[in-house]
């Protein structure tokens, strides 16, 4: 009758009133303890919205610290927390603020006045250059190979819009299940000269147990395919456009990792022929396999590329916004949570179908002619950022480095 009642199974209200005489103690039951109870609810992760910002958002954190750059002022967590209170409604806190700043490889470096600075990890500014004066060299030589963007996303089953007119009681809409629900992964390529590369669409359900991150289900043997595929629907030869996904990666040789054995290490070396002694710590080898690995990484994907006609450039890390299938992706995404209200899992991947199927060559265009005007505009903020820091930061040790801005904020 208890089961029935509070809407719970048999085994559930057992398993209660064991856990109840086992806290029960004494031989008085008014002398007894109270009974403890362990929750019913199932463990979940507890969702962290201040932290855990989406590509734009980022992106926009981002672009606020280098408008300090660019306005030769400090960039401290108290500024930009106010500034993204303007830009992104933002109502974090300023810790919170310091962990996307680190998640995004800023470090709080020394500067000549005595007080920190906010700088970029070096090599991925390095990687940024390289790649924004890369795109900018096609342009100027009126390269006339179609660039290719490709990338990977996903869609939820209970993906629908934010906010509704209703009425103030909230008894009118649609009834959104609790949580993400199942999840769709996409994975797709396009360009803005002819649209998405024909017969290349892959969207596919993801497995349960895999609701965190897209990336688990995304494998390199499942893009290996689909890329060689997508690459024999091109009709001439294309720059691929790709970010530094694990998938993406695959390197040309294998290399030992920091977990390979000592005896894998030696052998490896010795098919190098690479000299090493057999009384040579794990750690020496290490560092000679270091040495001996070449100082720009080869990866297969590319090397196929090649072999096929077609040159590969890598984005930058964290820097999603010169991708203009990113903006594909929102407006797919719109449009699915826009008629999403059956959500079922089947409706939702007729949806994401039919929105993929609705992008035009007109909106790959808009999109890429947007992302080509911040590729430009950021190589030139580059080469004067890079005449601000000169004048500003004194060393680039990662010892120097700090997490900790409160003393410099109050001086």
């Amino acid at each position: 009758m208890t089961a029935e009642a509070c809407g719970v199974s048999l085994a559930c209200v057992k398993r209660v009133c064991a856990e109840g005489k086992k806290s029960s103690v004494g031989e008085n039951r008014q002398d007894a303890e109270p009974s403890l109870f362990k929750s019913p609810r199932k463990s979940y992760k507890r969702a962290k919205p201040m932290t855990n910002l989406d590509d734009f958002d980022k992106e926009v954190v981002r672009r606020t610290v280098h408008s300090f750059y660019d306005n030769g002022q400090y960039p401290t967590s108290a500024k930009i927390m106010s500034a993204l209170h303007e830009k992104i409604n933002y109502s974090g806190s300023q810790w919170s603020v310091r962990h996307i700043l680190r998640s995004l490889n800023f470090k709080y470096k020394k500067c000549n006045d005595g007080r920190k600075f906010l700088m970029e990890r070096n090599d991925i500014v390095c990687s940024l250059v390289k790649f924004l004066r890369k795109m900018n060299e096609f342009r100027r030589n009126n390269d006339t190979r179609p660039i290719v963007y490709l990338d990977e996303t996903w869609v939820n089953q209970n993906h629908t819009r934010g906010h509704i007119w209703q009425n103030s009681d909230n008894t009118e809409g649609l009834k959104v299940p609790i949580g993400k629900g199942g999840r769709l992964i996409v994975c797709h390529a396009g360009s803005p000269s002819f649209g998405f590369v024909k017969n290349s669409k892959l969207v596919f359900r993801c497995k349960s147990g895999s609701q965190v991150d897209y990336h688990s289900q995304m494998n390199a043997t499942i893009f290996h395919e689909w890329f060689i595929d997508m690459l024999g629907n091109l009709e001439e030869p294309c720059i691929i456009v790709m970010d530094n996904a694990t998938y993406h990666s695959t390197l040309t040789e294998d290399y030992p990792k920091a977990n390979t054995r000592k005896a894998d290490v030696q052998k490896w070396l010795q098919n190098k022929s690479v000299d090493f002694s057999p009384v040579e710590t794990l750690s020496e080898l290490r560092e000679k396999v270091k040495k001996s690995m070449p100082k720009e990484k080869k990866y297969k994907l590319d090397e196929i590329a090649l072999q096929m006609g077609h040159e590969v450039v890598r984005l930058p890390p964290y820097h999603c916004q010169y991708n203009p299938i990113e903006l594909i992706w929102a407006q797919v995404k719109g449009k699915v949570a826009e008629k999403n209200n059956t959500f079922k899992m089947s409706d939702v991947e007729i949806l994401v179908n039919s929105a993929l199927n609705a992008v035009t060559t007109e909106d790959w265009t808009k999109c890429g002619e947007h992302c080509n005007e911040i590729q430009e505009d950021d190589l030139i903020k580059e080469g004067l950022r890079d005449e601000i820091l000169e004048l500003i930061i004194i060393t680039i040790n990662p010892d120097d480095s700090s997490t900790d801005e409160d003393d410099d904020e109050d001086d």
